[in-house]
């Protein structure tokens, strides 16, 4: 089948987004096609502009349009307490809780050998770096419950653990409102090990 070029690259563009395969693609090229102009130059302008405009923090290395981030820069927020974050997505949903104070650090990404990511390629220089400031009294890693976040979270505390800083990881195990039969093992053993006194 025949496809103009101008579509076909369009639907080659989208599939480099992750999560979006051939037939999302075309759906979503064909809708671009059918939005008014004056939309399509506003969604191109927000892309550019997102690439262009966003830096890392130069404090803690999240996403941000200027040189420190929101977060850093409020003087309200707990300076003794540093999350461990791997995206900063994951800034974003620690934040909708309301319930966080304190700074963020953002890896950009976790240990994973299999795809030749290393701690050379996450911001753990930094880190380390902030770290040699007194104000800094615990650590929370939340990185991913997974084998890659497994790995990032026992590395920083090995490396961490000289520095004299109280190093701890978010509690893992069951959803609220789950049920144990759907659980797999994995989650119900993190959950009993994360267990806590009434």
């Amino acid at each position: 089948m025949y496809i103009p070029d101008p579509i076909s690259k369009l639907i080659d563009g989208f599939m480099r987004l992750p999560g979006i395969g051939p037939k999302t693609a075309q759906r979503l090229s064909f809708y671009v096609l059918s939005m008014e102009e004056e939309d399509v130059m506003e969604l191109a302008k927000a892309l550019v502009r997102a690439k262009r405009d966003l830096q890392r923090c130069e404090e803690c290395s999240n996403i941000t349009d200027q040189k420190r981030c929101r977060v850093c820069g409020d003087k309200g927020r707990d300076r003794s307490v540093i999350c461990v974050v791997q995206d900063p997505r994951d800034v974003i949903a620690m934040e909708r809780t309301k319930e966080y104070h304190g700074l963020y650090h953002v890896l950009h990404g976790a240990i994973s050998p299999m795809e030749g990511i290393g701690p050379d390629e996450l911001s753990i220089p930094d880190l380390l770096k902030r770290l040699e400031d007194e104000t800094v009294q615990e650590l929370i890693l939340a990185t991913n419950p997974n084998i890659e976040g497994e790995a990032t979270a026992m590395y920083l505390q090995r490396l961490i653990k000289p520095f004299g800083i109280k190093v701890t990881r978010i509690a893992h195990g069951l959803p609220v409102g789950g049920d144990l039969e759907y659980a797999d093992e994995v989650t119900l053993t993190k959950a009993m090990e994360g267990r806590r006194e009434l």
